[in-house]
């Protein structure tokens, strides 16, 4: 996970994990068949992390609709905050849409019923509500972790739209 702020997860080697480890180059194979169950678990404590920050700030949220929101501002700081790990979660080399492993399956479960209940019991129902809501946060993430504005801006812009998607 160390590695994994400093550079993008396809660039991270098991031979590097045995250095950083300071373990024989052999070792981290006892834990990882390949590169790619590294890569997976990888992803599954990054999706653990953010679906703690997203809970986090749902259940300090004072009403529903701001719950909402800052559910919706978590998601965009973590993308933000941890730009490797969230593109190694949600990499389809990694976890293959609708084959998710045993321990990213409930994670991505949760993830969507954390943001499912805030958006509804914030007024904004049925299936399209919540991928619109979705799809907003994760754009703007994925945008300002590339650097096309700032955190402020994508914040900002976030609580906007989904204060218009929300109704009143």
């Amino acid at each position: 996970m160390q590695l994994l702020v400093d550079k993008p997860a396809g660039e991270i080697s098991l031979r590097e994990v045995a250095r950083a480890a300071d373990v024989s180059h052999n070792a981290p194979y006892h834990h990882f068949s390949d590169r790619r169950g590294l890569l997976k678990v990888l992803a599954e404590r990054s999706m653990a992390d953010l679906v703690a920050a997203v809970r986090a700030a749902i259940e300090a949220g004072p009403d529903p609709r701001s719950a909402a929101i800052e559910g919706g501002a978590a998601y965009i700081r973590f993308a933000v905050e941890h730009p490797h790990g969230f593109d190694v979660i949600y990499d389809p080399t990694v976890c293959i849409p609708g084959e998710p492993s045993e321990t990213m399956a409930p994670l991505i479960a949760e993830l969507e019923e954390l943001l499912g209940a805030a958006i509804s019991a914030a007024g904004l129902e049925g299936e399209s509500g919540f991928t619109g809501a979705w799809g907003l946060v994760h754009g703007l993430g994925t945008l300002c972790a590339a650097g096309h504005f700032t955190l402020d801006d994508a914040l900002a812009a976030s609580a906007e739209a989904l204060g218009r998607m929300l109704p009143h």
